[in-house]
C-alpha cells in the first residue's frame, strides 16, 4: 500500500531550529513511516542567510526518502519575488505553494476577499507556468458571515475564485466553525490536492475541546475520509498545532490510525 499521509513540519517546529535538529526530525518522521512532509515553520530555513538552504533541504529530504508535497510561504514573497519562490520550490522538489491565510492588508470582508482573488490571479498564473499550484489554508475565521450577508468569506474563494486557486482545507477548523467538512469538500472537487487534518477531543472533566492525534478525538473519520476520496484529495497532511504530549508520539498515533483506515 502506498500511503498518502504527510507530516506538516509545523507540528514539530520546536525541533527544526538548527540543521542538526531538522535532520533528526526528518529521520524520526521517515522511521514512523511518513513518505512526505510539508515544509512550514522550519526555523533552520528561515532568515536571509538560513543554515539550511532550499538546495540543502532538498538533499536532506532525499537522504531520508521524503517528498515535499507542500509549503507555507509568505504572500509577499510569492507576489513580489515570484521567480525566487519558483526556484525555491524546484530545489525542494515541491509543486504546491500555499499561504497560511488571507494577508492582513486585505479587509476581513467580502470585498477584501474579492480584492485578494483579483490580486492573486497573476501570481497563480506565473506559478502554474512553472508547474507549481497555489493554494490557501483556512482557519475558522474564513467561515464568518458579515452582518446581513448569507455568504461566508470562504464562499468567495470557493465560488468566485478561478479553479486554479487550490484550497488547502484544514478540516478541523471547518468543523470547529460548526460546519460539516464533508459538505465543503463536495463543493471543491479537484481543488484540494492537499488537506490538513487533526482530531478534536473533549478534555476530561472540562467543558472544552482541544486538538488531538487523529483517532483519539470525536471527528467522524469514516465520513471524512470518504469525502476526501470523492473530492480527489491526494495528500493528507497531519498538522497538530498544539500537542499535549510528545509531538512525534502524536504524529505516530495519527499515522497508524490513518493507515488502519486505508489512507
Amino acid at each position: 500500500m502506498t500511503t498518502q499521509i504527510a507530516a506538516q513540519m509545523f507540528t514539530v517546529r520546536e525541533f527544526t531550529k538548527t540543521a542538526a535538529d531538522f535532520a533528526a526530525s526528518l529521520k524520526k518522521l521517515a522511521d514512523i513511516g511518513y513518505p512526505a512532509v510539508q515544509l512550514s515553520a522550519v526555523g533552520a530555513m528561515n532568515g536571509e542567510t538560513p543554515e539550511v538552504s532550499a538546495a540543502l533541504a532538498g538533499r536532506m529530504l532525499a537522504d531520508h526518502g521524503l517528498k515535499c508535497i507542500a509549503t507555507h510561504r509568505s504572500w509577499e514573497a510569492l507576489r513580489d519575488a515570484t521567480e525566487k519562490e519558483i526556484e525555491f520550490h524546484h530545489l525542494v522538489g515541491c509543486d504546491f505553494a500555499a499561504i497560511g491565510g488571507i494577508p492582513k492588508p486585505y479587509e476581513h470582508s467580502l470585498a477584501g476577499y474579492r480584492h485578494f482573488v483579483k490580486d492573486a490571479i497573476p501570481v497563480i498564473q506565473k506559478l502554474k507556468a512553472a508547474g507549481i499550484r497555489f493554494g490557501h489554508h483556512n482557519h475558522s475565521s474564513e467561515f464568518y458571515k458579515p452582518a446581513g450577508q448569507h455568504l461566508t468569506l470562504e464562499d468567495i474563494l470557493i465560488d468566485e475564485a478561478p479553479a486554479d486557486l487550490m484550497l488547502e482545507l484544514d478540516l478541523y477548523w471547518i468543523e470547529h466553525a460548526g460546519l460539516n467538512c464533508a459538505n465543503i469538500l463536495k463543493r471543491v472537487p479537484g481543488r484540494v490536492p492537499v488537506i490538513h487534518i487533526k482530531d478534536k477531543e473533549v478534555v476530561e472533566g472540562k467543558n472544552e475541546t482541544r486538538m488531538a492525534p487523529i483517532g483519539e478525538g470525536n471527528l467522524e473519520w469514516d465520513r471524512i475520509i470518504s469525502a476526501c476520496r470523492a473530492a480527489g484529495v491526494k495528500w493528507y497532511a497531519v498538522e497538530q498545532d498544539q500537542c499535549f504530549r510528545d509531538p512525534f508520539d502524536c504524529l505516530t498515533s495519527s499515522f497508524d490510525f490513518l493507515r488502519s483506515k486505508g489512507v
